[in-house]
């Protein structure tokens, strides 16, 4: 279990206090696909960050001061300022703090990264290298993994069987430490997707302790 795993905050919550100065908050939910693309980029680039997860059936009131809307993710930085979208949540985190780029610093290979994001199924036959992004891991495998380490748990895991360099790519996302640290048990997600599907505001919580 990692520290992303607290228990949501619904109506009738206290709404959190100010960020901490030196500290990104992350607005998520534990088995977002969504959440987990930004979960994975302030893992990988080591960014110190807290979670407040949100209950999407039973949301706080004062969450939608967050977003218009309710959805998750959203960041909040203690200039109070508010990033949402998964794909821009990501971008500002590679571009606002230092170490690590997960983007590539290249113009072309940058704006590549992001069509083979609007491509996705389209692309995976073009691919030469082990990541999308060429040999080591970059931005573009971390927004595409949260759906892959799903495809097990929706029992379509079999629908990589024919395509051997994605099926590779999958084997070398899961020796990846910043994907080992977030990965959910399976059995786990089954029971939160159980409780899901019976509007059960307390699937959010699944597996956590008392």
């Amino acid at each position: 279990m990692t520290d992303d795993a607290t228990r949501t905050l619904g109506k009738g919550s206290i709404p959190p206090g100010p960020v901490p100065e030196g500290v990104i908050r992350l607005y998520s939910m534990r088995f977002c696909p969504y959440a987990h693309r930004t979960r994975l980029v302030l893992r990988a680039k080591g960014i110190r960050h807290e979670v407040i997860n949100i209950n999407l059936r039973n949301k706080p009131e004062w969450y939608f001061t967050k977003h218009p809307f309710g959805q998750i993710p959203v960041l909040e930085n203690s200039k109070c300022q508010l990033i949402y979208e998964s794909v821009i949540a990501c971008e500002y985190l590679d571009d606002a703090y230092p170490g690590r780029k997960l983007y590539p610093y290249d113009p072309y290979e940058r704006a590549r990264q992001k069509m083979l994001l609007e491509l996705f199924y389209k692309i995976l036959g073009y691919q030469n290298t082990v990541f999308f992004g060429g040999d080591c891991i970059s931005m573009i495998d971390y927004l595409f993994w949260p759906w892959f380490e799903r495809l097990e748990v929706y029992g379509i895991a079999d629908c990589v069987n024919h395509t051997p360099a994605l099926r590779l790519w999958i084997a070398a996302m899961k020796q990846d430490p910043t994907v080992c640290s977030l990965l959910t048990d399976k059995n786990t997600f089954l029971g939160f997707l159980n409780l899901y599907f019976q509007n059960n505001p307390g699937a959010f919580d699944y597996g956590l302790s008392c």
